[in-house]
């Protein structure tokens, strides 16, 4: 109750606070290359409900015609120079900020896939449907600790991790690093992020948690 309490309060007010950059970002998109302001695509949720996740465009309209639904790279020729202040900042992440407010999503968890990578992760990795036991999140230990091009099944073990210690106070330690994170510009490193900024050498061990209980078998899609 008191993690959607938080969640309520935090993406209302970011909603509000953050409206004059969403009128700068779609213009900045819009004059770049006259593409869609917005991206949306269906991800998956809390028991494998799927749900619209809708982030600024950043990169080129014709990504997934051309490249298909594949993580982004260093040096990227899919992403817009716009893009790239926005991904490095996460900037392109404000509209989420709905979807939290919404209940699709929470400040911190998992991060959300993708539909159809969801579909190809379960037949690679076995439990991969064990991250779907919490709500997702917009940031979490794999963000901090990991980047876009770790290994899904290294992901896997911070997600379960995470699953296993969640507290609400690990969820404001987790705000906090992801703000400083954004401030200073970083969240596009391929490094982890929370011994550069801290200074430490703090490093997660790797462990499995118990088996997460969810409702997998018959997906059901949220309007």
């Amino acid at each position: 109750m008191l993690k959607r309490l938080f969640d309520i309060s935090l993406s209302g007010l970011g909603l509000i606070v953050s409206s004059p950059f969403w009128a700068a970002i779609a213009v900045a998109i819009k004059i770049e290359d006259g593409g869609p302001i917005f991206y949306g695509q269906p991800r998956v949720g809390k028991d494998c409900k799927e749900f619209k996740s809708v982030k600024f465009r950043s990169m080129r309209p014709d990504s997934d015609a051309k490249w298909g639904a594949v993580p982004a790279t260093e040096g990227d020729p899919r992403i817009t120079r716009v893009g790239r202040v926005l991904r490095a900042t996460a900037m392109d992440e404000l509209p989420q900020l709905w979807n939290i407010f919404r209940g699709d999503m929470s400040f911190v968890g998992p991060r959300p896939e993708w539909t159809e990578l969801v579909k190809k992760f379960r037949t690679e990795i076995p439990g991969f449907d064990r991250r779907h036991a919490v709500t997702p999140g917009l940031t979490g230990i794999a963000q901090i600790y990991g980047h876009s091009e770790l290994d899904r099944r290294q992901k896997l073990r911070y997600d379960l991790l995470y699953i296993k210690k969640q507290t609400f106070w690990l969820d404001m330690r987790v705000v906090f690093i992801s703000f400083l994170v954004t401030f200073t510009g970083k969240w596009e490193e391929r490094s982890a992020k929370l011994p550069r900024l801290l200074g430490g050498r703090r490093s997660v061990r790797r462990r499995t948690a118990p088996l997460a209980k969810t409702s997998c078998e018959a997906p059901a899609v949220r309007n």
